[in-house]
């Protein structure tokens, strides 16, 4: 239903919904569970995108969980609306709690070989790039920057 929208309107109302989730988040510091998806191609490279709200900056492919929903589903299901593709071999390798806005966020990081080709929808995700773990962009956060290699590590890539 909501590919019906226009899709700068619908990057408008996720830039806006994003900053009322954000003053929550300061507001109350809930406890919230998400995913981050570490997709590698053939070559090992690791699929970043960028948001169309938020830092904009680089990051894997991820998002909140549903109560009960496995990780591995999650990452599945997060991968597939933000880049159009899914994993093969999938497997959960890390577990880290960072602050996000306030709220502590519990990110589980699933890591797998990608199926299909990554393309973005222009309204979630603006943009889709793979890039080589002794290459990652300079404009991603720092502290993700430096787990992420480790995280591959931990998978086998």
């Amino acid at each position: 239903m909501l590919h019906l929208i226009p899709a700068p309107l619908h990057r408008t109302a996720l830039r806006l919904a994003h900053g009322l989730r954000k003053i929550w988040w300061r507001w109350r510091k809930p406890y919230v569970i998400g995913c981050r998806v570490l997709a590698l191609d053939a070559e090992g490279r690791v699929l970043l995108i960028r948001h169309s709200y938020g830092s904009r900056s680089w990051m894997p492919p991820g998002g909140g969980m549903a109560r009960g929903e496995h990780p591995i589903a999650a990452a599945l299901r997060e991968l597939g609306e933000e880049a159009g593709c899914t994993l093969e071999d999938a497997a959960e390798v890390a577990m880290v709690e960072e602050d996000l806005h306030g709220a502590v966020n519990r990110v589980h990081v699933v890591a797998g070989r990608l199926s299909g080709e990554a393309r973005v929808d222009r309204r979630e995700a603006i943009a889709a790039e793979f890039f080589a773990p002794d290459a990652l962009p300079t404009d991603m956060p720092a502290e993700l920057r430096r787990q992420l290699p480790g995280w591959l590590n931990a998978f086998g890539s």
